[in-house]
């Protein structure tokens, strides 16, 4: 009888502990780190050719100035859950899936070119601004083509699922421009589009444009206009509604951002020969993203970047 009731006390105790441990599973946790911790993977989102944030290098490899800040957070959320062997799980995405996916729990994570706004934020939440882009067009130099005025009558380009597709529709309805306007499935489509002739111009932030003429065949055949359609800012995407993982994405980007260390990462992509042609984009850090840098935000205001 002693026996048996040593027995029940042993397992009651091994119960205790085990329930004591649930923390690996599950038990403290909530939203995205206990869904991580669980399955023991964090899935993120990528794209494939938004240059120089995230794109396929030539072993048809995610790379990117985004890319490089998710790894980041994936090192934070290692370190968090005391699991340094998290399995990375990359899964491309597209303008019009992406925030789908990150509402229905597919990815965890986006990096990507993706702008926060006010509207967007009513599905999914945002970490702190890491660029801040102008909506501008790219042409071909022999159309002449620089201002807004330009599109108007034009067969013009955008990439769907975007806000530039959204500001041109707008622009065409407000402005009467008459312009044919044409949705692409990424951003590489939409350029080809202009490069063969099937469109004339292509509205997109300038700083994925610029990537895409510099690894262009022939980079002099294009120019981007001086006239911009307004500013926004970009950030990774994160779900809705969930605070602890939003506070340990901030809290990582923030020490990035202060400690100095995200200007090594920006001048490795914006500064330095990149994959996979070793072009140079050339284009140092702007005033408004210098002054996220120094006082970190995530803000969906355009205006606060201005």
């Amino acid at each position: 009888m002693k026996r048996l009731a040593s027995l029940i006390a042993a397992t009651v105790a091994l119960s205790a502990f085990a329930a004591f441990s649930a923390p690996a599973n599950a038990q403290g946790l909530t939203g995205t780190l206990k869904k991580v911790k669980e399955s023991g993977t964090i899935t993120i989102g990528h794209r494939v050719s938004s240059i120089p944030f995230s794109y396929y290098d030539d072993k048809q490899h995610p790379v990117g100035y985004a890319m490089d800040i998710c790894y980041k957070i994936v090192d934070a959320v290692k370190a968090d859950l005391k699991m340094p062997n998290l399995k990375v799980k990359l899964l491309p995405v597209t303008s019009s899936t992406r925030i789908p996916l990150m509402a229905n729990g597919t990815i965890d994570l986006e990096c990507g070119s993706t702008t926060n706004n006010a509207e967007r934020k009513k599905q999914v939440d945002f970490g702190m601004t890491y660029y801040v882009v102008k909506y501008r067009f790219v042409s071909k130099k022999s159309a002449h083509m620089d201002k807004i005025d330009d599109l108007k009558g034009k067969t013009v380009v955008s990439t769907a699922g975007t806000t530039d597709i959204n500001a041109l529709n707008k622009l065409n309805t407000s402005r009467n421009f008459g312009m044919n306007i044409l949705a692409a499935n990424d951003h590489a489509e939409a350029f080809l589009m202009v490069e063969t002739g099937r469109a004339s111009a292509f509205l997109m932030d300038d700083i994925l444009l610029s990537g895409l003429v510099a690894n262009s065949k022939n980079p002099s055949e294009f120019s981007i206009s001086s006239e911009s359609l307004g500013l926004e800012p970009y950030s990774l995407m994160l779900r809705k509604d969930d605070p602890e993982f939003k506070k340990l994405v901030d809290d990582t980007m923030t020490k990035l951002y202060t400690s100095g260390e995200i200007m090594k990462i920006y001048d490795k992509w914006f500064m330095k020969p990149i994959p996979p042609k070793g072009i140079n984009l050339n284009t140092p850090v702007s005033d408004a993203l210098k002054n996220v840098f120094e006082h970190p935000t995530d803000s969906p205001d355009p205006s606060v970047y201005k």
